[in-house]
């Protein structure tokens, strides 16, 4: 087992025969590593805490650390839960769900780049994209194939859509829709048109969404008369989905203001 000799592991944590283990890396707890997982040097693993295989885990980064809430108590049974082909790069920080048997789970073949940051309780989807410093409070909610530009943060319980865009360094406390760009401070641009022309969505669907979008987003009605509206009408799944997502937010409400 390549595991350098300044390593620190737990004799309750459970290694693939292949697992690599950098220089004064510590690996605390029932930490469960799958085949391929590689860890970096001076990383910290912690609790119950589970890594698909072939993922890779930078230099630095915290994984399975408590939560930053002042009513969390460290007794409490929670942990991390990180499917296959991840990426997370040095000085990544990623807590603990906050209550009993609550997890904060990452799909498969995210990329997280240098220091960012996920709280407890966060869900990130399949085939992310993290630039550095992106910050995601507690409870936050990322649906597949979204692309968060480096230090963007976003407040506690916001959602983010399928196949949506967050410019660098924004500031989102209102739900971005699927398929939709962000920036600034809960501004909606527009679609992410290329984004949903290079996931393979073909054209036909793509200007079913364009209607539903204006129709939402910029046409004159109230927001609960454009859903109503629109609910009226036959969609295909995935453009419903940009109207399930608008129905039914999360806590924090969809984001409009154009």
């Amino acid at each position: 087992m390549p595991i350098h000799p300044t390593a620190i592991i737990s004799a309750d944590a459970r290694l693939a025969a292949d697992v690599e283990v950098g220089p004064f890396s510590v690996i605390e707890g029932p930490v469960a590593l799958a085949a391929g997982v590689k860890i970096d040097g001076h990383a910290l693993l912690r609790g119950r805490l589970t890594i698909g295989d072939h993922s890779t885990i930078g230099w630095g980064a915290v994984i399975g650390a408590d939560p930053q809430d002042l009513s969390f108590d460290p007794a409490t049974d929670s942990g991390v839960e990180i499917g296959s082909h991840n990426t997370i790069r040095e000085y990544v920080t990623i807590h603990r769900g906050s209550k009993p048997g609550s997890l904060t789970r990452i799909g498969d073949r995210n990329f997280l780049m240098a220091g960012a940051h996920l709280g407890h309780d966060t869900t990130l989807g399949h085939d992310t994209i993290l630039a550095n410093n992106v910050l995601l409070g507690g409870f936050v909610q990322l649906g597949d194939r979204c692309f968060l530009g480096g230090g963007s943060a976003c407040h506690q319980f916001v959602h983010v859509g399928a196949l949506s865009m967050v410019q660098g360094n924004a500031s989102v406390s209102q739900d971005v829709p699927p398929f939709c760009i962000a920036h600034g401070l809960n501004v909606l641009a527009g679609l992410n048109v290329i984004g949903l022309r290079r996931a393979g969505i073909d054209a036909p669907t793509r200007s079913e969404i364009k209607r539903l979008f204006r129709l939402l987003f910029r046409s004159a009605l109230p927001l609960t008369d454009a859903i109503q509206q629109a609910a009226a009408l036959p969609w295909s799944d995935t453009a419903r989905q940009l109207l399930d997502a608008t129905a039914h937010p999360s806590p924090k409400g969809i984001m409009t203001r154009p």
